[in-house]
């Protein structure tokens, strides 16, 4: 399971920081009434795996209601692997197949291969990621830059603002692909990266806020209403692990 760390220097949130940013975030949501930005860039089109591949990457370096084709090889390799499983697996058997978490000789088919490099590649043929050999004494490696850091910006202003100036203080009120994005980027581990730009006094405010939202009970908000239950499941599985 992985954690929220805090900066060494600060690790609470002052009251007085926390209520500075409130009013500044009110006075945001009065100039811009709209809940959420119109969401992706016009232009380009990036699967969560693909966004979330991206908030990892430093700039210099280095669930099933419908089993219809999506179009991205991974998706639709992963549904047709679901659909042909019988019994049906929970969530968390599901990502541990799929992540090669698991070694049981019986179910190494359900494994994806190369997955972190095949959606490198998605990335590098949609213009946001280049690919590079670098030499290392003995053997040459491949490294995928980020090329295209307003794609990435994009996203990291995004995950950011979801959790300060348009923070709703309620899952059920977030967009659901927004709340999708911060659970798998903590899972992940990238939200350290996401917020590493932030000054001292958002930064705590944005940590403290996603950890109390990824430490919420994923049984009891997968049951409200109007909740998206794959979303849940998969921290829940995710904290399992």
């Amino acid at each position: 399971m992985t954690t929220l760390t805090h900066r060494a220097r600060r690790t609470e949130v002052s009251k007085n920081s926390e209520k500075k940013l409130e009013r500044e975030e009110d006075s945001n949501r009065e100039k811009s009434p709209d809940n959420e930005d119109s969401g992706d860039s016009k232009d380009i089109r990036l699967t969560l795996m693909e966004e979330v591949l991206l908030l990892g990457l430093k700039d210099k370096e280095v669930l099933l209601k419908s089993d219809s084709p999506t179009g991205d090889v991974l998706l639709d390799e992963t549904l047709k692997h679901i659909k042909a499983t019988e019994p049906t697996e929970t969530v968390q058997t599901w990502i541990e197949l799929l992540t090669g978490e698991t070694w049981n000789p019986f179910k190494l088919q359900y494994q994806l291969r190369n997955v972190r490099e095949r959606i490198a590649k998605n990335l590098v043929e949609k213009g946001i990621l280049t690919t590079e050999k670098q030499n290392f004494l003995l053997f040459d490696m491949t490294t995928h830059p980020v090329t295209n850091t307003t794609e990435k910006q994009r996203l990291v202003k995004k995950l950011q603002d979801s959790v300060l100036e348009r923070w709703v203080n309620d899952p059920q009120r977030m967009d659901k692909r927004t709340l999708a994005l911060l659970v798998l980027a903590h899972s992940s581990d990238v939200l350290e990266n996401v917020f590493s730009s932030l000054t001292d006094d958002k930064y705590d405010v944005a940590m403290n806020r996603a950890k109390d939202l990824v430490e919420l009970d994923p049984e009891v908000e997968g049951t409200k209403p109007s909740a998206t239950e794959m979303i849940w499941a998969v921290l829940a599985a995710f904290n399992k692990s």
